[in-house]
């Protein structure tokens, strides 16, 4: 972990880039990145390139001297106008035609049931397509698809939880929402005893593999169970998930969430204490061997329904300590996040380690028919314990990566 935050350390929060568009996107096209010598090499970066080489074969290049260095880059399945790669100098960088061979470092696999994404040989994220039933004895309608478990540590421990006894409705990492209003009625996706609403799978939008990142974009349904017509679509979400090939000690995935109200009429999400993105964390994580620690300094103590950028939720496990750093974009709505974190006393002290960045505690949020919202997170997955490390700087790099500026190169 330390590593890692060494890395991110510097001048990621002041980077820029500035680039000379060649006339209808003829290549080479160069860009700058501005900033000190030594960079963050974990820190995922990309640039837009001009309109023309939109459909080229291109691969990226860094000067280093008097010479030319490829570097791994990939293309966005979702813009193929962005290159991606992991910045690891300031200095200047060359799109050029003709793409160079590299392995696929992070690799998606899926099977009929699930969607595993690893790096190399280890596992970081499996993804639930397949609808899950709950244990044996338990009402079928806790059967669900559409959530990330198991998530796990560098270290191979399990993170999360599924169906817990306590909250059977808990899956892992997901996103649904909790108290709303829709056409008069009140509608919860999350409680799914309720039978009132759940959310689905549908398909894969697409699932990528590549040396730089690999992952998915997956359309999931959010549906009103009980409404006048019978079973309505309210929300449609692309959910769209990136495990970064950094090259250090922890995992670094984005879990960006666009909702968009396909419904006739709007969705209201009611303020209420959760809801939205939320994380249940492994079984035996309690009291006494788990907390909390935000971007504000609060804890388990008295950090729930507080604000922040971001917040650490770890614990100890068998090989030692593992936590996840999760983290909130600036562009999210309400952010900095207020937060639903488990206090001592949840579920009598055993098992209490729940997280949910909550963008409607303080207020309600009305989706707009045919409108999309997106809330996007990063998750720093690590060994070991947050305490003394410097978070903000991977937050930071999170919030202000580097950007392209159309200025010329001097």
């Amino acid at each position: 972990m330390k590593q890692l935050i060494g890395l991110i350390l510097g001048s990621a929060s002041v980077w820029s880039c500035v680039g000379a568009e060649p006339g209808g996107g003829a290549l080479p096209y160069r860009f700058t990145i501005a900033g000190a010598k030594e960079t963050a090499p974990a820190v995922p970066a990309s640039v837009e390139l001009p309109a023309g080489l939109a459909k080229e074969a291109v691969s990226l290049w860094a000067r280093q001297g008097d010479e030319w260095q490829a570097v791994p880059s990939q293309i966005d399945p979702a813009n193929p106008r962005l290159l991606w790669w992991i910045a690891t100098k300031a200095g200047i960088y060359e799109v050029r035609a003709g793409k160079q061979p590299s392995p696929h470092a992070v690799e998606a696999k899926q099977t009929e049931e699930e969607l595993r994404v690893v790096i190399g040989d280890e596992p970081v994220l499996s993804y639930r397509h397949a609808p899950m039933p709950p244990p044996e004895g338990v009402n079928a309608r806790y059967t669900r698809s559409g959530f990330i478990h198991p998530l796990y540590s560098p270290g191979g421990e399990i993170l999360t939880a599924i169906h817990p006894r306590d909250h059977y409705h808990h899956m892992g990492l997901w996103s649904p929402w909790t108290n709303t209003t829709f056409a008069g009625k009140h509608v919860d996706f999350w409680n799914l005893n309720s039978g009132e609403g759940t959310v689905r799978f549908v398909r894969f939008e697409s699932v990528t593999s590549g040396p730089v990142f690999g992952g998915f974009r997956a359309i999931q349904e959010h549906v009103a169970l009980k409404t006048p017509g019978g079973e309505t679509v309210v929300l449609e979400e692309v959910l769209d998930v990136r495990v970064w090939n950094v090259g250090g000690p922890a995992f670094l995935v984005d879990y960006t969430s666009i909702q968009r109200c396909v419904a006739d009429q709007p969705l209201t999400l009611n303020a209420y204490r959760y809801g939205g993105f939320g994380f249940r964390g492994r079984a035996g994580w309690h009291t006494s061997n788990s907390g909390y620690l935000t971007s504000e300094g609060k804890t388990r103590a008295n950090g729930h329904s507080s604000r922040a950028r971001w917040c650490h939720a770890y614990g100890e496990t068998p090989n030692g300590g593992a936590g996840v750093l999760f983290m909130s974009h600036p562009e999210n709505r309400e952010h900095p996040e207020p937060m639903r974190l488990w206090p001592n006393g949840a579920n009598g002290g055993q098992d209490n380690m729940f997280f949910n960045f909550c963008p409607v505690q303080k207020k309600p949020w009305v989706l707009e028919p045919g409108r999309s919202y997106t809330l996007r997170y990063r998750m720093c997955i690590y060994d070991g314990k947050p305490a003394g490390t410097p978070a903000e700087p991977i937050w930071r790099a999170f919030a202000q990566p580097p950007k392209v500026v159309p200025n010329a190169i001097p």
